[in-house]
């Protein structure tokens, strides 16, 4: 199954190497027009924040944010994003390998529109994308995420 858009981008906030490179090939794999970048780290999130409103590039169709990531966590980059005007309505969707229950529930409190357990393979990562691309492209969910906030 191909999910059938436009072009459609995607942010990985992302440290994990093999992980990064797991993304890659499932976003080729999963859908010729998706656009996915990474950034590894709040640093990078920042500099790429910055650099997208002054080139006025479009935010992102939803962020996909690992919670376990050295130096600022991913709760706190979570409410970076959710504070800033540009990503405060984008779709985030948490990720992590482990987890306890009162992450799922911070991440949640945070501002995190789903969390789901870490893909760990390349069809598990093929799979997540399907999945996200199907739940959150849909004009009906769209338009519930933005008229919740």
């Amino acid at each position: 199954m191909r999910v059938n858009f436009l072009r459609y981008n995607v942010l990985l906030i992302e440290d994990d190497l093999s992980a990064i490179d797991l993304a890659h090939r499932a976003a080729s794999d999963c859908c010729a027009e998706l656009d996915l970048t990474v950034a590894e780290g709040v640093d990078a999130v920042l500099k790429w924040l910055d650099d997208s409103i002054e080139s006025k590039r479009q935010m992102p169709h939803f962020i996909m944010l690992d919670l376990k990531l050295p130096k600022l966590d991913g709760l706190a980059i979570l409410r970076k994003l959710r504070i800033h005007p540009a990503t405060r309505d984008v779709p985030v969707v948490t990720f992590s390998a482990e987890h306890t229950q009162a992450d799922v529930l911070m991440a949640y409190q945070v501002g995190a529109n789903s969390f789901v357990a870490k893909p760990v393979d390349l069809a598990q990562f093929t799979g997540f994308f399907r999945e996200q691309l199907a739940y959150w492209m849909q004009p009906r969910q769209r338009d519930l995420v933005f008229s919740m906030r």
